[in-house]
């Protein structure tokens, strides 16, 4: 399957979900640094309650696609019920499958840093995601603008200085730092894979099986490392809770849903607004007061990201326009399309 290389202009509902999402994946550090629990159990319970809210409208609402995506053969004509948009396979399927073990790596790696240095370092250190997403992009052939790197320059810069990173030199905190940033880049190859699988595949039935794959290796790899997986405090449970009510599916499933509309790289530099977001959640609840040079910061990642953005939109009206379904509510699903339109796959 091709990489998508043209996305429409950003419209105020993605702009919207957006922000939502960006909003609620900065609860995430807090609540990790929080919840009196290991790291890995978090990311197991939060992946499973995400797809126990999900399956029971992708089964009910996107059975035609799930049966598609087991075909040998993507394309041609959906089923009968026509819900099932063309181009989806057994390959599309693969995509979904590989994303849930990015991201596997990505909890497995980037929670436990958490607790192992502060909050401040794990964020900034897992803000070189762009980096790798730019790199990666240009192994698939595509070429960013000069313009772009500089954005992501500025803004991974931001993010340490917004985050108040102090990178310790203790053996905890060098392993809980080498663990951050390799949460970055499995970061990276999830949002990458995620961005071939929405191409064709809605967004709810991707979330369910990416987050359905994550929360069966996570299972395995707890119960092999004695991870318990039970007996937490109120608090711990209310913690994880707010991790699937937010930095979960307002904030990873909305990610996954713009990927539609806006490039990896775009959505990469836009998860950099959790560093300073983080940073001042957990001053004002965890007492981890961030530096002076936080409000600088955010200022260079807001930067950066406009500079970004502003590149990647002149990149894209030099570029021959691709036809793309029109912005649908991330979680609804209306009646089939019109004849001659193209199919929606956003929800």
């Amino acid at each position: 399957m091709p990489v998508p290389h043209h996305h429409r202009p950003l419209g105020p509902l993605t702009g919207g979900v957006l922000a939502l999402a960006v909003l609620a994946v900065s609860s995430s550090a807090p609540l990790v640094a929080f919840a009196a629990a290991p790291a890995l159990a978090i990311a197991f319970w939060r992946n499973l309650l995400a797809v126990g809210v999900l399956s029971p409208f992708a089964l009910a609402r996107r059975r035609a696609e799930f049966r598609a995506l087991t075909r040998s053969a993507g394309g041609g004509d959906g089923p009968a019920d026509g819900r099932a948009p063309a181009g989806v396979g057994r390959r599309e399927g693969w995509w979904c499958v590989l994303s849930g073990v990015a991201l596997a790596a990505h909890f497995a790696t980037w929670m436990p840093s958490v607790q192992l240095t502060s909050v401040a370092a794990a964020v900034a250190l897992v803000a070189t995601q762009p980096v790798w997403q730019g790199l990666i992009a240009r192994g698939q052939g595509r070429r960013l603008p000069p313009a772009v790197w500089v954005g992501i320059a500025v803004a991974v810069g931001g993010a340490v200085l917004a985050s108040g990173a102090d990178f310790a030199v203790s053996g905890r905190a060098f392993a809980g730092d080498l663990l951050a940033v390799a949460g970055g880049l499995f970061a990276a190859i999830y949002t990458a894979l995620g961005e071939r699988a929405r191409a064709t595949v809605t967004t709810t039935t991707y979330t369910t099986i990416c987050y359905g794959v994550c929360a069966l290796i996570l299972l395995v790899v707890c119960l092999v490392g004695g991870v318990p997986l039970g007996g937490y405090d109120t608090g711990t449970w209310l913690a994880i809770l707010g991790l699937v009510a937010g930095a979960q599916l307002l904030g990873h499933s909305m990610f996954n849903y713009a990927l539609r509309r806006v490039s990896a790289t775009t959505v990469s530099l836009l998860i950099l607004l959790e560093a300073p977001g983080a940073a001042l959640l957990a001053w004002a609840w965890l007492g981890q007061l961030p530096r002076v040079g936080a409000l600088p910061g955010l200022a260079l990642i807001l930067a950066g990201v406009t500079v970004v953005v502003l590149g990647g939109a002149r990149a894209g009206r030099r570029a021959v326009p691709v036809p793309l379904p029109a912005d649908a509510a991330p979680l609804s699903a209306g009646p089939g399309p019109l004849p001659g339109s193209a199919p929606d796959r956003s929800a």
